[in-house]
């Protein structure tokens, strides 16, 4: 299988080099949109607007483990995030269940402050490492929802079951909920809790949609075509099975 795969790999490679030159060229490269990433800015306005804190979570995982590219997905999103808040001054507060994720959130919200030309607005108490394990995690997250009077929240990242305990508590405070999750578990109580809802493939092209670079809008055409390959053989063997009966 390992072999397929480098297969199928080497053969995209050209494929990828060539659509990311003609994205880098102007002549392809719109992607479908995405109504969660497309409602973000707004919601951080909204928080500027009124004073009130936004919430991001990035999952219950860390890095370096099975959950890494979920993990990275919700730093992409706190990245943006990051980003808006600071060029509006927006109050932010990051929770995060991993010690290898803190250092990297802070660094996140440091590097957009001083983007932003607002260094001294950065403050690394704004992200809090609340518990290793999910269900305390969650269980803190859920107190965090139920104390700070917050505008909106992004959860993008690893979950489990833990997540309805968050999920329901921020729908039982009318917090305005975007989450991304991949677990397919995870994902009924995600359409029952949240107000937007980024599924599997959609939060791991985030890069794509939030830094614009033609490599990754590239690889992301690159899937497609290879998806429209394999439908077509499909089709194709199935046609020719039938006819060979």
């Amino acid at each position: 299988m390992e072999q397929i795969g480098l297969v199928i790999l080497l053969l995209l490679l050209p494929l990828l080099v060539w659509l990311a030159s003609r994205v880098r060229a102007g002549k392809i490269g719109v992607l479908r949109p995405l109504p969660g990433m497309e409602n973000l800015p707004g919601a951080v306005g909204r928080s500027a607007e009124t004073g009130q804190p936004f919430h991001v979570s990035v999952g219950v995982a860390g890095v370096g483990g099975a959950a890494t590219a979920e993990t990275w997905a919700g730093l992409t999103v706190l990245a943006q995030i990051a980003d808006e808040a600071a060029a509006c001054d927006t109050p932010l507060l990051v929770t995060v269940a991993d010690a290898t994720v803190l250092p990297l959130a802070q660094d996140i919200l440091k590097r957009a402050y001083i983007r932003q030309g607002n260094p001294e607005g950065y403050d690394p108490a704004q992200v809090r490492l609340i518990a290793p394990e999910p269900m305390a995690y969650a269980a803190g997250v859920a107190g965090v929802l139920n104390q700070e009077d917050l505008v909106g929240s992004v959860m993008v990242g690893a979950f489990g079951d833990e997540y309805l305990l968050m999920g329901e508590t921020g729908a039982q405070r009318s917090v305005h909920q975007i989450v991304g999750a991949a677990n397919p578990q995870t994902l009924p109580f995600v359409y029952a809790s949240a107000d937007e809802a980024l599924i599997g493939e959609d939060m791991f092209a985030l890069g794509a949609y939030t830094h614009r670079l033609p490599m990754q809008i590239g690889s992301l055409l690159a899937q497609d075509w290879a998806r429209w390959v394999v439908v077509a053989s499909i089709f194709v063997a199935a046609i020719a099975r039938f006819l060979l009966k």
